[in-house]
């Protein structure tokens, strides 16, 4: 599993710090270390294309900027790995709409 953002010894990270992302490829996602939070991909087009499908963060977690640094993992991976995007997810389509404006 690949890795993107700082360790913590704790559920939540720090003010300002970045929460450690972890890439789980055998199930499709990217995820917070204590796994409750999370951003669910399917591979398309012969593993070409990554149609981000789902987002979840818990009401515990929310207002934490979790969801994004999930996608921007996603999308430095998607990058890194020449793969185009599809935003099916309400979050992501939305988040994608907000940069481009």
């Amino acid at each position: 599993m690949a890795t993107s953002g700082a360790a913590t010894g704790s559920s939540s990270p720090p003010e300002g710090e970045v929460p450690k992302i972890v890439w789980n490829e055998r199930q499709g996602r990217f995820e917070t270390e204590d796994k409750k939070a999370y951003l669910g991909y399917v591979l398309r087009q012969d593993g070409k294309v990554m149609d981000i499908v789902h987002t979840f963060v818990p009401s515990s977690k929310r207002g934490m900027g979790l969801a994004s640094h999930l996608c921007v993992a996603a999308f430095n991976h998607a990058e890194s790995h020449s793969l185009s995007v599809i935003p099916s997810c309400s979050y992501v389509s939305a988040r994608d709409l907000r940069v481009e404006a």
